[in-house]
């Protein structure tokens, strides 16, 4: 007999104290009433990662994305201030930019010929002569709010969230130390495909290191596990540890991962993976109950041609780590749905200060979702 959404939530219990805390359970993973409290709770009213400022840097410069299953365009005007739209025509619905990114001095919808200023007004409309009772003021493409930090571009589609800045909260001086804006640039993207719900992956993000000496042994041989620790802030996760090699410890992997490893992670679905000159980050999108797509964009403190087989096998260790987590988090999924299985465990992580998140998103039995915080929770499921 199918739950209704209000069963399913009232299953977990967030109050629970540590040593009787559960994971998030089961059917959170694939019911798409969930799925659906997902993107009108969390993806809609948190400040999301579109894209790098990089990509806006001059006017007219534009780049589109999809967040909470709304088309968005992101572009620098003439007058040099970054905006934000809905890219949806206000005639008949269309894409008013197709191209992924570009450079324009006007948008025009591909589907009617209606036009728009980069920023944002209607400036003409085909064959629309004698229309009685329209406003072309009130016609204008729909703006949504758009800040930045770092190198990287965010939205958030619910017009009275808070700042960017009161979002982020404690993560600008956990970054500043990485001086990323100075030393850090952009090199290459990947985009993966996987077969499992976003808290999956994320939830594997952010299990406290608890899989690495297990599923990645390539990474494994020069973290030092055990002086890995987890600190946990309103709305992210900054894990760390020391890394060191020797004989024992791949080649490709020490070659490239040296310094000091540091895995933070934004609430909802953004993290960052910094090593000495080395970094990623990892965008989760959701695409379904059971799949999900991960961006990795990669930066380097040399992009020089000389660099660019050094950086080269920096990815390819990356995507030897992306491969093992893949195989575990579409398995996971796969036993999320059996019968055998409905939640798991939680114990404090003994190199924890604050928390190691299990679960990525707290649910009230109203139906409203709030980030998480605070705990002490690390996953041992």
């Amino acid at each position: 007999m199918e739950r209704n959404v209000h069963d399913i939530l009232n299953l977990y219990n967030p109050h629970d104290p540590l040593d009787h805390a559960w994971t998030i359970p089961s059917p959170w993973y694939f019911d798409q009433a969930i799925a659906r409290l997902e993107q009108d709770n969390v993806f809609a009213t948190t400040w999301q990662v579109v894209g790098r400022v990089d990509q806006v840097q001059k006017k007219g410069e534009f780049f589109t994305a999809d967040i909470g299953g709304e088309p968005i365009v992101v572009v620098r005007g003439e007058d040099n201030e970054l905006r934000a739209f809905y890219n949806v025509c206000r005639h008949h619905a269309a894409a008013v930019v197709t191209e992924a990114q570009g450079c324009a001095k006007q948008f025009r919808c591909p589907y009617h010929g209606w036009t728009y200023g980069i920023d944002g007004p209607l400036k003409g409309m085909v064959e629309f002569e004698g229309v009685c009772n329209f406003d072309r003021a009130k016609n204008g493409l729909v703006p949504v709010k758009v800040d930045t930090w770092e190198n990287f571009v965010f939205v958030n589609l619910d017009g009275k969230a808070l700042p960017l800045k009161d979002f982020l909260d404690a993560i600008p001086g956990i970054v500043a130390p990485l001086q990323l804006a100075k030393k850090m640039k952009y090199f290459d993207r990947r985009v993966y495909t996987l077969n499992c719900n976003w808290k999956v992956y994320v939830d594997n993000y952010l299990d406290g290191g608890y899989h690495v000496p297990h599923a990645h042994k390539g990474l494994s041989s020069v973290i030092e596990y055990t002086k890995y620790t987890i600190e946990n802030f309103d709305r992210a996760c900054l894990q760390s540890s020391p890394l060191s090699s020797d004989s024992k410890s791949e080649s490709g992997v020490a070659a490239t991962r040296q310094g000091r490893a540091f895995y933070l992670w934004i609430y909802p679905n953004f993290m960052l993976n910094a090593y000495e000159g080395v970094m990623d980050t990892n965008l989760v999108l959701p695409l379904a109950v059971d799949k999900c797509a991960v961006v990795f964009d990669y930066y380097f403190a040399d992009v020089s041609k000389k660099a660019a087989k050094k950086n080269q096998a920096s990815i390819k260790v990356s995507e030897k780590v992306q491969e093992e987590d893949e195989a575990i988090c579409d398995a996971v999924q796969r036993g999320l749905a059996s019968r055998a299985y409905v939640a798991g465990r939680l114990s404090r992580a003994p190199r924890s200060r604050g928390a190691s998140f299990s679960s990525v998103a707290a649910c009230g039995s109203d139906g409203s979702f709030q980030s998480p915080s605070g705990g002490g929770l690390n996953l041992r499921g």
